[in-house]
């Protein structure tokens, strides 16, 4: 199992003029500690569970394009882009740059979105729930199809119209950036990942919640034809090892997932100096993970 890192704060102790220099440490802490994954929060507002929307928070892909510059191995992605923060036409090109720029290491990472005080405070529109999902799988299928250098032409849905799906220069990813959907809903959700995305990312409670979603996802996959097996699994450790830095009890926690065929951890520490406790923990975690059977 390996270990991927989520950036989700941005309070470091030099504020705002030492957050260039502090984002570039981390992602060379990262690659030095042989972190697989590097992702950063998609959203306007910080989360309420994060110190609140007066909290700082970046735009998810300037941030990324700024990684790529200070990074030469590690993915990149966001975890996730809601579906209703981008037009998908402007999404495939945002990420498709990312992949060139960073020579091919560019995860699209999406969902249905939720946080609505961050759409009504910047009067971005958010629509219910099941349209949500209906323009989620309209985005994957322009993204997919803005990546086929065989299928440059229109895309007729239902909430999106576009009239030419050219993307110049293409992915250098092959045969397209990598596709990560977040979320567990069982129906709709895993249903999206076995139809359409490479890596699913999971937020369970438990192992035994981990396996059950696995399962549903297998079902899918049987019913639309996929291999499940194709599909790479990853998570987010919510437990409070990570930010304590505690690594006898994160690797407790994580004894149960070992044989579910996941392949990626993702350790997302609540603290504003990541590139500190990248160099301090994660590079003990990642070959300390890696030995878990």
């Amino acid at each position: 199992m390996r270990v991927g890192v989520h950036i989700n704060r941005f309070d470091n102790a030099g504020g705002a003029p030492a957050l260039g220099m502090e984002l570039a440490a981390a992602g060379e802490a990262a690659e030095a500690a042989g972190v697989s994954r590097l992702s950063v929060m998609d959203h306007y507002f910080q989360m309420e569970f994060n110190g609140g929307a007066e909290d700082p928070m970046l735009e998810a892909y300037t941030t990324l394009g700024f990684l790529a510059g200070h990074t030469s191995t590690v993915r990149l992605g966001a975890l996730v882009t809601g579906v209703t923060y981008r037009h998908p036409g402007l999404l495939a090109k945002i990420v498709t740059t990312l992949d060139v720029l960073s020579g091919g290491r560019a995860t699209l990472g999406i969902g249905a979105a939720w946080y609505d005080r961050e759409h009504h405070g910047l009067g971005v529109p958010y629509p219910p729930l099941a349209e949500r999902f209906e323009r989620l799988e309209e985005t994957l299928r322009i993204c997919l199809q803005m990546w086929d250098p065989d299928a440059d032409g229109p895309f007729e849905g239902t909430h999106y119209r576009l009239a030419e799906t050219l993307c110049v220069p293409p992915p250098v990813s092959s045969p397209h950036p990598e596709i990560m959907i977040g979320g567990g809903g069982e129906k709709k959700t895993l249903r999206l990942v076995a139809q359409y995305a490479d890596v699913c990312n999971l937020i369970p409670a438990s192992p035994e919640e981990l396996r059950h979603k696995l399962d549903v996802l297998r079902g899918h996959c049987d019913s639309v034809g996929r291999d499940y097996d194709a599909v790479r699994k990853t998570f987010v450790y919510t437990g409070e090892a990570a930010t304590e830095e505690d690594l006898d009890t994160l690797l407790r926690d994580l004894e149960g997932y070992a044989g579910l065929g996941v392949d990626t951890v993702i350790l997302a520490p609540r603290l504003g100096d990541p590139a500190g406790w990248i160099d301090r923990f994660a590079s003990r975690a990642v070959r300390r993970v890696a030995e878990l059977e």
